[in-house]
């Protein structure tokens, strides 16, 4: 029965087909107008669905993309890898695991050393922690049936943010979900143009957990400073008191961790960077380095600071002289832990190091440095997640601090990474330091 008649008639028939064709097309089909188009703020919506870096409603776990081989030091690969996972996010695919380098070879790529992600970190950690976010598949999840779609990067001057962008977008679009692997071939994704805010970088790194191999290395190391550190603090307590007081070192002894850019490379490079920015911020001397450290204010003091530090310079014994009173200036070599780092190519020992200099109580580091910037974003994200937001004027826990810049008492500038930095680009010229 049809509004109480009955439907025998083929006019009431026809009448009832043509009620529920305009039914569906209004419930259904809303963003589609006249002429059978999509209207274009309907589009546009459909593109901000896809391409939106906050919304957590999951990644497509049977479509993927691939990236070329990551390169370069430890924190431009991990720069390079948020870059592909946030790609891939805007593409709503899957980042097929990518290999990283474990040699470092600027120039010479066919010698680059290749290291799977899952060698360094715990693949199933990563899903877990970054899940509806961004995700991770291996090559073996690939059903092989619908072949692969290749991309290739624009590059040149020409090639602009605008059009690195607009060509993501098109590739994002359903004309392209036939494809279960788009294929990014051309630079390395540390080349690639930025789109991301600095808070979807530092979510993706919040991810990366070192395998329990390395990460009881560094682990290692890290005891051995505290071990250093305690016996430091032992003698100091014994000579002033005449007794052993070893009641406070029941707890972990703190320790300063700092990362020494002095090399001759690095003085070379951050000269003709100063020139180049007409910035006089971005090179300190030894001497420098030495004195701001020293100045920290509420330092306490006896204490004990590890040298990360090229490994040109472990011949070097003056690095480990002339610090003021009650610092104990250590690095691998002196606290023999050379030898860890000695069984693992440069990525990995990179990686310790890294770990090391993150778990310091306090950390100093070089603001145009992108490992000592990963750190201090690292360590301002753990703040951020215990309620500070700020560190000026207080004492917090995981402070870092800029040596190149001047900062109280003629100690180093508090440092703090600036959350809201629309891209990643500010940490690449030491810009991204909340103000106090």
């Amino acid at each position: 029965m049809f509004f109480g008649r009955n439907l025998n008639s083929i006019t009431c028939k026809g009448l009832a087909l043509i009620v529920i064709a305009l039914f569906l097309r209004v419930v259904l089909l809303p963003s589609f107008s006249g002429y059978g188009g999509i209207d274009k703020n309907n589009l546009d919506l459909i593109h901000s669905r896809s391409l939106s870096l906050d919304s957590d409603n999951g990644i497509r776990k049977e479509k993927f993309l691939e990236v070329p081989q990551i390169v370069w030091g430890l924190n431009n690969q991990k720069i390079a890898f948020a870059r592909a996972c946030l790609t891939a996010r805007m593409l709503n695919r899957t980042l097929l695991m990518p290999s990283l380098s474990a040699s470092l070879f600027y120039k010479e790529i066919d010698r680059l050393q290749p290291i799977s992600f899952n060698k360094v970190f715990q693949f199933e950690r990563f899903n877990a922690l970054c899940n509806g976010f961004v995700q991770l598949g291996r090559y073996s999840d690939l059903r092989n049936r619908t072949g692969v779609y290749e991309l290739q990067k624009g590059s040149g001057r020409k090639w602009t943010v605008e059009r690195d962008l607009d060509q993501l977008k098109e590739f994002g679009e359903d004309s392209f979900n036939g494809y279960e692997v788009i294929r990014i071939a051309g630079k390395n994704p540390f080349l690639w143009h930025d789109h991301w805010p600095v808070k979807d970088y530092a979510r993706v790194f919040e991810c990366l957990v070192l395998v329990d191999e390395i990460a009881k290395e560094a682990d290692k190391v890290v005891s051995k400073i505290r071990e250093v550190g305690k016996e430091m603090r032992s003698k100091t307590q014994s000579a002033q008191s005449g007794v052993d007081l070893d009641s406070s070192l029941l707890q972990p002894v703190p320790y300063v961790a700092v990362h020494m850019r002095i090399e001759i490379d690095w003085m070379i490079h951050c000269k003709k960077l100063e020139q180049r920015l007409n910035v006089s911020e971005i090179c300190s001397s030894k001497q420098e380095i030495m004195e701001r450290v020293g100045n920290i204010v509420g330092l306490k003091s006896p204490v004990v600071v590890y040298l990360a530090v090229a490994d040109s310079l472990l011949e070097d014994s003056s690095i480990l002289t002339g610090w003021k009173e009650g610092l104990l200036p250590v690095e691998k070599k002196k606290l023999s832990v050379d030898g860890i780092y000695k069984k693992y190519p440069y990525l990995i020992q990179s990686a310790i190091d890294y770990e090391v200099c993150s778990k310091a109580d306090v950390f100093v580091g070089n603001s145009f440095s992108t490992f000592s910037s990963l750190i201090a974003l690292e360590r301002t994200q753990k703040m951020i997640r215990m309620g500070v937001t700020s560190s000026c004027g207080v004492d917090v826990r995981w402070p870092s601090y800029a040596y190149n810049i001047l900062g109280e008492s003629n100690g180093p500038h508090k440092w703090m990474t600036n959350m809201s930095d629309s891209s990643l680009k500010a940490i690449s010229y030491g810009s991204n330091i909340i103000s106090c």
